[in-house]
C-alpha cells in the first residue's frame, strides 16, 4: 500500500473509531452510510446484503457465496451489486486492534443516474458477471470516500454534499475494474439486470414453491439459458438460492419468536418438519433446537443479546 493510501486509511480509522463505538453498528447521518466497530471475532452471520460498497479501515473479514470465499482488508473493497444470501464473519479484531468498517448502500436508479450524467459507455449486452466482487482500493476511490465520511462532522453540509460526494464514489467505482459489472445492474436488456429481477422475486415469494418457468419467463430468458445466467451471477441455483432464504428467515424466527422448529418449517414453505430439520442442520452445523440454545448461551455469556446477534449479520 502507497504512503499516500496509508495516510487516507488511517484518517479513516481514527474517523470510524471516533463515531462507533465498541462492538457496534453505527448507522451514521449521512444517508445510507454506516459505521461498524468490532473487537472480536464473529460467529459466522447469515443474511442478505443489499447491493452496497464495503470498505475495511482495519481488521480482516470473510464472506461466503455459496461456495466461493471472499476474503477482503483494508488492501481493498467489496461490492455486492444485488441482492444476495450470503455468509459473513470477522476474522481478525482484537480490543486493541479492532475491526472498522463502512457501508455505503447504493440503488440501480442511483448508477443509472452516474452513467446517464457521467456519459460512461458500457455494452448491455457483455456477458454477466459475478454479483459480488473484491476489488483493489485505489486512491480515487478511497478520497471520494473519505470526503463522505468526513461529513460527519460537518454535519450542516450533509444534506448538499452527501449526494454529490455518493456520486463521485459510484463514478470512481464505475472507472473501475469492475465498472461494467457494477453497471450491469442498470441497464435494462441486461443478463444482469433481467436476473435480478428473477431474484427479486424469489426473495418476495421464497416461502413459494419455486416455478423456474416463471422466473425465467420474468427474465425474458429460455430456461436453460436462464439457469446458465443465473449461476454466474449468483454462484448458486435458483433452489439452492431459496433454500438459503428460507433457512435464514427460520433461523430468525427462531431467535425472536417462542416458535418450534415444526411451526417455523411450515411457516417458511418446508412442508416436511423432518427434510427442514435436516437442511438447517446441514447450513448451521447443528439441528434448530440445539443451533439456537447455543447461540442464546454464547450470547448471554457475553452480556449479549438476540439483536445483537441478528445486528452482527450487518458486518
Amino acid at each position: 500500500m502507497s504512503e499516500e493510501l496509508r495516510k487516507r486509511q488511517d484518517e479513516l480509522t481514527k474517523l470510524i473509531e471516533h463515531h462507533a463505538h465498541h462492538d457496534q453498528i453505527f448507522k451514521t447521518t449521512v444517508p445510507s452510510l454506516t459505521f461498524i466497530h468490532c473487537d472480536k471475532m464473529t460467529e459466522r452471520a447469515y443474511r442478505v446484503y443489499n447491493p452496497s460498497f464495503c470498505f475495511i479501515a482495519q481488521g480482516l473479514k470473510e464472506l461466503f457465496l455459496a461456495e466461493e470465499r471472499f476474503e477482503y482488508g483494508p488492501s481493498n473493497y467489496l461490492i455486492t451489486s444485488m441482492n444476495l444470501p450470503v455468509t459473513g464473519q470477522v476474522i481478525k479484531a482484537s480490543p486493541e486492534v479492532p475491526y472498522l468498517s463502512l457501508k455505503l448502500e447504493f440503488t440501480q436508479n442511483e448508477i443509472l443516474e452516474v452513467l446517464n450524467d457521467s456519459r460512461i459507455q458500457i455494452n448491455p449486452k457483455e456477458n454477466g458477471s459475478r454479483a459480488m466482487f473484491v476489488g483493489q482500493i485505489e486512491l480515487s476511490i478511497l478520497d471520494a470516500v473519505l470526503r463522505l465520511a468526513r461529513l460527519m462532522d460537518h454535519p450542516q453540509d450533509i444534506p448538499y454534499l452527501a449526494p454529490i460526494h455518493k456520486k463521485e464514489i459510484i463514478y470512481r467505482l464505475l472507472q473501475g475494474e469492475y465498472g461494467v459489472a457494477l453497471a450491469q445492474i442498470a441497464l435494462e436488456g441486461s443478463n444482469t439486470y433481467r436476473i435480478r429481477d428473477a431474484i427479486n422475486e424469489i426473495i418476495h415469494q421464497y416461502d413459494q414453491p419455486l416455478r423456474v418457468e416463471e422466473l425465467a419467463e420474468i427474465a425474458s430468458m429460455s430456461v436453460s439459458t436462464f439457469h446458465r445466467h443465473f449461476k454466474v451471477i449468483t454462484a448458486m441455483s435458483p433452489l439452492q438460492l431459496q433454500k438459503q432464504l428460507r433457512l435464514q428467515e427460520a433461523r430468525r424466527l427462531l431467535l425472536t419468536e417462542s416458535a418450534d422448529a415444526s411451526e417455523v418449517a411450515y411457516r417458511v414453505g418446508y412442508e416436511s418438519p423432518s427434510q427442514f430439520s435436516r437442511e438447517y442442520s446441514r447450513m448451521f452445523g447443528s439441528p434448530p433446537k440445539t443451533d439456537i440454545k447455543r447461540l442464546k448461551e454464547t450470547y448471554d455469556q457475553t452480556q449479549g443479546s438476540t439483536d445483537q446477534i441478528l445486528a452482527e449479520s450487518n458486518v
